[in-house]
């Protein structure tokens, strides 16, 4: 399995970005997010997924971990393939993706070109619903949960679109305790995301 590829940006196409390692270039498929952060003859590191089917073998490359993951939960979604997965990812960053499905918001993501309404309620329905379990896993294991965010709906939001992300419940909320409770979601996602980094 190749993690990650490091070296020199050769060539930049749509949704595709050839990076150079030690003479050898890897094709990476990936989002125009991704992209806009590359610059041909810089060096740059993408974090990788390959996807190997019957027919062929793609190599899919991102910028951070937070898309990475949102990128493995919408492959995981039925009836989602990589395709559809790159062009909701080219429209939104992954806190605007996780917040979509935190709040059930499927409206949005039908934004992205290809995504029906059918295929981004399918997306909320099944990636929401793996987020609660989660927050039921953590609530039996006694996870302690605080105070600040049974009292304002954006910080729920907030730990919901940060479980998306892949953290835990535990380390969202701790992630967001200490921050004003009156904050639109998207901006204690920020800070959470900020807090959560130095660790």
């Amino acid at each position: 399995m190749i993690y990650s590829v490091n070296g020199t940006v050769e060539v930049i196409e749509p949704n595709l970005a050839v990076i150079d390692c030690g003479g050898v270039g890897y094709a990476c498929r990936t989002t125009a997010n991704t992209i806009s952060q590359l610059k041909i003859g810089e060096k740059a590191k993408l974090l990788t997924y390959l996807a190997i089917r019957e027919d062929a073998a793609e190599l899919f490359g991102f910028a951070d971990t937070a898309e990475l993951s949102c990128f493995k939960m919408l492959i995981s979604v039925s009836g989602v393939g990589p395709k559809a997965a790159l062009s909701i990812l080219s429209g939104m960053t992954p806190q605007s993706f996780a917040l979509c499905v935190a709040s059930g918001d499927s409206k949005t993501l039908t934004n992205a070109p290809g995504i029906g309404k059918k295929t981004a309620e399918r997306i909320v329905l099944e990636l929401k619903d793996k987020v609660s379990k989660q927050d039921v896993a953590a609530g039996v294991k006694g996870s302690p949960i605080p105070v600040v965010a049974a009292a304002s709906n954006t910080v729920a939001e907030a730990v919901s679109a940060l479980m998306v992300l892949g953290y835990t419940n535990t380390e969202a909320t701790n992630a967001l305790s200490g921050l004003d409770p009156a904050s639109p979601a998207d901006e204690l996602i920020k800070a959470g995301l900020k807090k959560l980094a130095r660790f």
